[in-house]
Order: C-alpha cells, then sequence, then structure tokens
C-alpha cells in the first residue's frame, strides 16, 4: 500500500474553547423534524406534499422548481405538520411529526461496484440522496449531468469544538467503502480522501478506492476547500465535488440496505453544556430534548455548526442539514464600559492586544459580544496570517463588495466558500461580516455565470 502523501500548512489558527464533546454516545429522539430549503444554496422549492399528509422515510417532499430531478426526501416517517413560510411565502422549513415506525421507502439494494455510473446516479436521484453531493464552486447540490473534476471528502474537522469524525465512523467501515465505491462511479479521475496528523481510525486509514493524503496544521487545515486548493486548485470551468463523512455513510446505507436511513451521530459542545457528548439522532432533528435540562442558566445561543460558520437557532429549532454538531456558548448582548482599556487576562486575542499568546494551550470561554461596532475596512495584513490559500483575501472581499465579477474572477472567488473565511472575520478589527459578502459574491457570480 502506497503510503499517504503529506502536506502541512503553516498558516491558520486553532481556537480553544471549553466544552468539547465527550466519547459518550447517547440515543435521543425530537417531537419534530425539518427539512430547511434555506440549508441548500441555489434551490428554489416547489412543495409536492400538503399539511396533513402521511410520508415514509424517503418520500420526497420538495423538489427544486429548476431541477426537478433533484428531490428532498424526509428523514423518518410519520405527518406532515406545518409548512413553514417566511417573507413572500418564502418556504422556511416542512416539519415533519414523526409516527414512531421508521417505516421506510424501498429503493432496492445494489453492489455500486456492479453498477455503471447511470445507474448509480438515478438510484441517487430517485432516494433523493444526489442533495449529499455539492459542488464547488458556488456550494451548490452538484450538477448530475456533469462531470467532476475529482471528488473530495475530508475526514477530519478543525474547527473550534469540531466533531471527532474517528468517533463517529467507529463500526461503520463497510457502510463508508461502499459509499465510495459509489461516489468513484461517479468521476473520471479520483476520489480524494483528505486525512488529518491525528487521524487514527482504520475505517478511513484502509479506505479503497481513494486517494488518501495527510494534512498538518491550525484551521481551516480541515475545510475541503484549503485541502482542494493544495491538492488541486480550481480554475474557472472547472468543477468539483465533495461530500461529508456522515454523507458518504448514508450514500453507503442506500446501497447496503436499499432505503434512506438518516441516522447521524451529533456532537452536542460548548461551555454552556452541562453534559457534553455524542447523540444519535436523524437529520434535521429539534434539538429539545438533547438540551432540556442540560444547559447552563443564564442568557445562550444555540448554533448549528460551529461558532465561526454555524447558524444560530432556537432551543425549538431543527438542526442543519449538513451539520454533524450543535454548539452553545453564552449570549454578549451586554456593554462594556471602557472594554478596551481594561487588563482583559481572560480575553481571547489573536492581536495580542490581551495576553492569551501567552497561555497558547488555555481553553477560553467566548459569547457573542462582538467588543465594538462596524468601522471602516482597512488593510492590516492580518488576514494573510490566518488564511492558508494562495489568494489575496482583503482584495478579494472588496472586490465582492464592489459587485466587480472581472476581478472577483482573477482574485480567485471560485476557490473560496464562506467557511474559508471565517478565521478572517474573527479577527477582524472592523467587525466586518465578511462571510456574507462572499456569499453574496458567489451568488452574484453564479447568477451571470449560469
Amino acid at each position: 500500500m502506497n503510503m499517504p502523501k503529506t502536506i502541512t500548512l503553516s498558516k491558520g489558527l486553532n481556537i480553544r474553547l471549553k466544552g468539547e464533546a465527550e466519547k459518550t454516545l447517547r440515543e435521543t429522539s425530537a417531537l419534530h423534524y425539518a427539512l430547511k430549503p434555506t440549508d441548500f444554496t441555489g434551490v428554489f422549492p416547489r412543495m409536492l406534499v400538503k399539511e396533513g399528509d402521511a410520508v415514509q422515510a424517503g418520500t420526497p417532499l420538495f423538489t427544486d422548481k429548476y431541477r426537478d430531478n433533484i428531490c428532498f426526501p424526509s428523514p423518518v416517517s410519520g405527518t406532515v405538520a406545518e409548512i413553514k413560510r417566511g417573507d413572500k411565502r418564502v418556504l422556511l422549513e416542512v416539519r415533519i411529526e414523526p409516527d414512531g415506525k421508521n417505516s421506510q421507502l424501498d429503493f432496492g439494494s445494489a453492489d455500486p461496484s456492479k453498477l455503471t455510473r447511470e445507474e448509480i446516479t438515478a438510484k441517487l436521484l430517485k432516494s433523493g440522496l444526489w442533495s449529499l453531493i455539492r459542488q464547488r464552486p458556488y456550494g451548490i447540490i452538484a450538477n448530475p449531468d456533469q462531470t467532476p473534476k475529482a471528488i473530495y471528502i475530508s475526514a477530519f474537522d478543525t474547527a473550534p469544538l469540531a466533531p471527532d469524525y474517528d468517533f463517529i465512523v467507529n463500526g461503520k467501515g463497510d457502510l463508508f467503502q461502499t459509499g465510495l465505491d459509489a461516489l468513484a462511479k461517479l468521476t473520471g479521475s479520483k476520489v480524494y480522501l483528505n486525512i488529518g496528523s491525528n487521524t487514527r481510525a482504520k475505517e478511513f486509514l484502509d479506505s479503497r478506492n481513494v486517494e488518501i493524503t495527510t494534512f498538518k496544521g491550525s484551521h481551516p487545515a480541515g475545510n475541503v476547500g484549503i485541502q482542494i486548493h493544495h491538492l488541486s486548485p480550481i480554475n474557472k470551468g472547472d468543477i468539483v465535488w465533495f461530500s461529508g463523512v456522515q454523507d458518504v455513510i448514508t450514500i453507503g446505507r442506500l446501497f447496503k440496505d436499499g432505503v434512506y436511513n438518516s441516522e447521524i451521530i451529533l456532537a452536542l459542545a460548548g461551555s454552556e453544556v452541562i453534559k457534553t457528548g455524542y447523540f444519535t439522532t436523524r437529520r434535521g432533528a429539534c434539538i429539545g430534548k438533547m438540551t432540556e435540562g442540560n444547559l447552563k442558566e443564564g442568557n445562550v445561543r444555540c448554533i448549528s455548526g460551529n461558532v465561526l460558520s454555524g447558524t444560530q437557532i432556537r432551543r425549538d429549532n431543527f438542526t442543519g442539514f449538513y451539520d454533524s454538531m450543535v454548539t452553545v456558548i453564552p449570549e454578549g448582548n451586554y456593554h462594556e464600559f471602557f472594554g478596551w482599556a481594561l487588563p482583559g487576562l481572560k480575553k481571547l486575542s489573536f492581536s495580542r492586544s490581551f495576553f492569551s499568546w501567552l497561555t497558547p494551550s488555555r481553553q477560553y470561554t467566548v459569547d457573542t459580544n462582538l467588543h465594538g461596532g462596524e468601522r471602516a475596512l482597512v488593510m492590516t495584513g492580518q488576514f494573510e496570517q490566518v488564511f492558508p490559500m494562495n489568494i489575496y483575501p482583503m482584495q478579494l472581499i472588496k472586490a465582492a463588495l464592489a459587485n466587480d465579477i472581472e476581478r472577483m474572477e482573477k482574485l480567485g472567488i471560485y476557490e473560496v466558500e464562506p467557511e474559508d473565511l471565517a478565521l478572517c472575520e474573527f479577527i477582524d478589527t472592523s467587525k466586518t461580516e465578511i462571510q456574507t459578502i462572499i456569499r453574496d459574491g458567489l451568488e452574484l457570480v453564479r447568477k451571470e455565470m449560469s
């Protein structure tokens, strides 16, 4: 067996927070589950069900208006409890009340190594699991009519309090390999499985039909976009696909068992969680049961995803479709009088304004306070210290602000997603919403170029 090659990144920043998820696995249930069209970039939903309809796991709830072969299935069996809409009747959620039976549509089991690319594509489309395959640029669901330059899977996460995928994949090696075999048929090139320097799971290390690369370095080394940049950068016209570890396992279950099994393992982490850990649940679960009686008193913020790029949710809300963790931290809705003049011995600081650089291994409790208001976006040279791409981040941000498509293209807009610049937003003294700016820039380019 060939030894995996290693890529070492010198730029980045590890943010050490209190509340890492304990390596304990518990079962949890939910009163409701929801599929949220807002989780799918570029999708305009067309409803296929109405309130009161009975559904099975795998029953399509809505399709993409402009790509009606891509559907989005119910994660559980039960009843459509509510179709929630927002301003201008924009579809926000389709809530399912489970019946406890978990009856599933049968799509037929099959060995992907014995199927053609067309047969694998048809099965993924029919089951609704094509949504687990996304493309760069733009971070949208992949086009089944295209053939990607390559497919990438990141088997580790370096974000603050990130889940341990070695723990999540334990005992699921057969399913993971089956998913890899299916993905390998979808590209005329390679499937890249990228692992971290601390990856020990044999389920990853013994994977076949893939090219394994080890990445060493601080966050965002675990971001698939950073890995793509260092393996084979995306140029204008290039298309690559990517999936998450649990997405590959779900695809493997489809081919092994012939059904859509939406089961995932979700990490509950953060300084405001009394008992952190991992929970076996299903995609789109309401977090009420796992957080009930398990959060510290006070005003807290629940986040589906990590603290840098996750989405704020309430305690009666639902996890994001692609998320593998829920983080809970204190709210920061307070005013700090002369905060800039205080010693800040317990504050985390990148710019050495305070003293966290003296204790690099210390864990911190952070809240959502911005410690100041938005101000002019100025050149500091700090973004380049945490952004491990051969791209000028400040210039790209300003080009996106100016809606200058030609300049964005020259500066590498096709290579990035908002999460790749989350650290830039974290250390930004200007308090600019950089991830929103990049997302708006990507959407402008996508609409103009498609």
